[in-house]
């Protein structure tokens, strides 16, 4: 007789588990690598905004006769030349001066009265104030191009073509600065300006002593906006400035491609034009910076 024995199967074994180093450091690898990636992406697309700009500054460069691509996208064979032309340009100089005239003014003007409507909108009290503010908030709906025939006419009829005061007026009722100001001066606590006038300061003193001070982040960033802005237009001033002599840098180194003039002193032209917007970045960068920030939290 024989015995036959049966085995019986083991407990299954299950796989280790990982540790909590191996887990720690896979999750680092992983943010490592995605960090990586997000710098990769960042890279390329600077140097797709950046390549513009490198091209122009290179191109201004080379001389007129040497200009052909991609050759001339090298930085080599340097030559000043151009500038020396389009600073030398009696014009350019007269456009230049047309350009920081308008603005400037358009700045200090557009400051002085968005501030004193946004003070009046936020502060004060008066029979219809919503209604005239959501009303004038409403011109930002309305497209530039809609207005521009009318706005001219109405220039035009006062003589005001190829005036300064033609070119400025009506860039001055700034809807999107009026609305930014309300914000930013609504945000103020109400016991500083029934203090103030409790101890006897008149409304021009209220708005000078307090909201003035107060508000100078957000008057800072509308004030570099307002000069890009200002310096960077194009239709009016083609519009209103019919003649070579109220010309802005803009309309002026766009006419340059009329007269034959060589590529190389028109983006020369363009440089020159992109140097004092970078001036006024760099100026009122912490101010910008400051400005956007404590207009998102009170906002």
């Amino acid at each position: 007789m024989t015995l036959t024995t049966t085995s019986r199967p083991g407990p299954a074994r299950t796989a280790p588990r990982p540790s909590a180093a191996d887990a720690g450091r896979r999750a680092v690898r992983g943010r490592r690598l995605r960090k990586a990636v997000r710098g990769l992406v960042l890279a390329v697309a600077s140097l797709v905004a950046i390549f513009p700009f490198y091209a122009l500054i290179v191109l201004s460069l080379k001389p007129a006769e040497a200009i052909r691509f991609p050759e001339s996208l090298t930085p080599w064979h340097l030559d000043g030349g151009a500038y020396a032309g389009i600073l030398g340009a009696q014009d350019v100089l007269r456009w230049a001066a047309n350009t920081a005239v308008y603005a400037l003014v358009s700045v200090v003007m557009v400051l002085l009265l968005a501030s004193m409507a946004g003070y009046a909108f936020a502060k004060k009290r008066f029979p219809g104030k919503e209604p005239v503010f959501w009303s004038f908030i409403s011109m930002v709906m309305v497209p530039y191009h809609v207005t521009l025939v009318p706005t001219f006419i109405l220039i035009a009829e006062t003589g005001g073509v190829d005036t300064y005061w033609g070119l400025i007026i009506p860039t001055l009722a700034n809807a999107q600065a009026v609305f930014l100001m309300r914000q930013f001066i609504q945000a103020l606590p109400d016991e500083l300006f029934e203090a103030a006038r409790l101890d006897g300061c008149s409304e021009w003193r209220v708005y000078v002593s307090i909201v003035l001070p107060l508000t100078k982040p957000i008057l800072a960033t509308l004030g570099v906006f307002i000069f890009l802005w200002h310096w960077n237009d194009f239709l009016w001033p083609l519009v209103i400035g019919q003649s070579t002599d109220m010309r802005t840098l803009t309309t002026g180194i766009a006419s340059l491609n009329q007269q034959n003039v060589p590529l190389n002193e028109v983006l020369a032209g363009s440089v020159v034009a992109l140097v004092p917007i970078f001036l006024a970045y760099l100026v009122g960068q912490r101010y910008v910076q400051e400005g956007v920030v404590m207009s998102g939290i009170k906002g």
